[in-house]
């Protein structure tokens, strides 16, 4: 049987894909700088290369939303309580300067809080980053100067991090490094970049997915254990993972993975665990004890069907949805008719968990983008979600508008609300539909129809099935069907010869 790599060795390599010769949205867009590339371009001979294009430009994109908060770092954030919602521009961050602690000199998680929170109701590695930012902030003078200098601190810190996500995502498809300008362009991505702390962990998944996609498997896992510390979704990608593993049956690996991602959590939790247990467990129970909320399907259906449901009701449906969608995700990864590719398959699940929490804050929106760059690189579906997402995240300031204004109700009120809730839903239910439709028709996925099996899939990209399901055991002979060179895998299931995959 044919190896992965002398199958790839037999069949010409393409040049880096460009999207202005394939995407038609790409194309028109590269009309305000020029138009498409041409044939004869010499590429490769400038300093302009496609990683560092991304990175300027997502550094850009950052600015550009750090300049939407200015209404509020003049005034919003400390005057008038709708302001800051008027103008879209909230941050948690200056709020939780002084509501956590931080100004006063507490240490998160071992220095009780004198207000409703007790104690510092985020994960570990995100309070680390929050108290390394009170470091740098002066710890004298006015409250609101040191407020402002806590966001700003952050907001450069959060920058590199949108600049690791931007130049990671660029990376991970080898040849596809002008896909992360999806990431770096996203309007979504610079309106809620400095909402909250997100950027941390999604920063350190896509570092992992780009370890991943370059064979590094241990410290694929330490990276999603270290981000897991700082956000409880990113260990949810070890699922799908695990199911692609067993169809390529590349266990070894999988087993280095995630003794990785085990090690690395417990390295961050296990000092604060056990001297400050309570402190520590906030977060967990705050996730658990936290009733219906913003932006959640729980919301928009007691509202529309003007019913109450409890967090016990609620966190029983949510389990039970996301046990569903683990179920339907598994039963699809071994009976498509090509192996998934691993962006699509952690898209996926990432997005269900959003759709099935009790929440959804609006820079949850971050958790998603890096992964639908990779899954589903196509301009105008992208879009579609984006602009769904932007109207969310107006819809939600407009409505706390509304009801933060008194009898003046200045905004949206709970009918416009309720529209922008499925604006979020429905976009994000839209991306996941084609990513879907690509996983069961790989003919019409933009990254198989370059000729490339998994460019994110590391040691599973071109191995040959060791266990599928149904149709899936006799797919067809080349990774899809399109207009160009075919790339032939041989045998879709491996033989059992004793012998591990290749």
């Amino acid at each position: 049987m044919p190896s992965a790599e002398t199958t790839r060795a037999s069949v010409h390599e393409p040049d880096t894909v460009r999207p202005t010769r394939e995407d038609e949205v790409a194309a028109a867009g590269s009309e305000l700088i020029g138009g498409p590339i041409g044939r004869r371009a010499l590429l490769g001979t400038s300093w302009w290369t496609p990683v560092r294009v991304v990175a300027l430009v997502a550094i850009g994109m950052f600015a550009l939303g750090m300049v939407q908060k200015l209404p509020c770092y003049d005034s919003g954030w400390f005057f008038g309580a709708s302001a800051q919602y008027t103008h879209a521009c909230y941050s948690d961050i200056p709020h939780l300067y002084q509501g956590r602690g931080f100004a006063d000199g507490l240490v998160p998680y071992f220095d009780r809080l004198p207000g409703d929170m007790s104690y510092l109701e985020y994960p570990v590695l995100t309070g680390v980053f929050m108290e390394v930012a009170s470091w740098l902030t002066p710890g004298s003078g006015a409250l609101q100067s040191r407020e402002q200098t806590y966001w700003m601190v952050n907001a450069g810190m959060l920058m590199v991090c949108a600049v690791v996500i931007a130049v990671c995502t660029a990376r991970t498809h080898r040849r596809r490094p002008w896909d992360g300008l999806l990431v770096a362009l996203a309007p979504a991505f610079a309106l809620t970049a400095t909402i909250n702390w997100d950027l941390l962990a999604v920063a350190l998944l896509a570092a992992a997915m780009l370890m991943w996609s370059r064979g590094r498997v241990l410290a694929f896992g330490v990276l999603v254990g270290l981000a897991t510390a700082a956000k409880f979704y990113p260990f949810l990608v070890l699922g799908p993972l695990l199911v692609l593993c067993w169809r390529a049956g590349r266990w070894r690996e999988y087993g280095t993975a995630l003794l990785g991602a085990v090690g690395a959590w417990l390295l961050v939790n296990l000092p604060v665990m056990f001297l400050a247990p309570e402190g520590w467990s906030k977060f967990y129970s705050f996730s658990r004890e936290r009733g219906v909320d913003f932006g959640s399907v729980f919301l928009f259906i007691s509202r529309w069907f003007n019913i109450e449901i409890t967090k016990d009701t609620a966190n029983i449906c949510a389990m039970i949805m996301m046990v569903f969608a683990c179920l339907g995700i598994a039963a699809m990864t071994l009976t498509a008719p090509r192996r998934p590719r691993f962006a699509q398959l952690a898209f996926l699940i990432v997005a269900a968990f959003i759709l099935t929490n009790k929440v959804y804050s609006p820079q949850y929106v971050l958790w998603l983008v890096p992964l639908a760059a990779l899954a589903r690189p196509r301009w105008r579906d992208f879009l579609i979600w984006q602009a769904c997402e932007v109207a969310y995240f107006l819809g939600i300031w407009m409505y706390l508008a509304y009801t933060t204004s008194g009898d003046a109700h200045k905004g949206l009120p709970t009918d416009g609300y309720q529209v922008a809730i499925a604006a979020h839903l429905l976009g994000t239910l839209f991306l996941c539909a084609m990513v879907v439709r690509d996983i069961f028709m790989p003919e019409r996925d933009t990254v198989r129809r370059a000729g490339d099996d998994d460019p994110s899939g590391g040691v599973l990209d071109g191995a040959p099935d060791a266990f599928a399901l149904g149709a899936a055991a006799h797919p067809p002979r080349h990774a899809a069907h399109f207009e160009g060179p075919h790339v032939e895998w041989g045998s879709p299931v491996a033989e059992p010869t004793g012998k591990s995959s290749p």
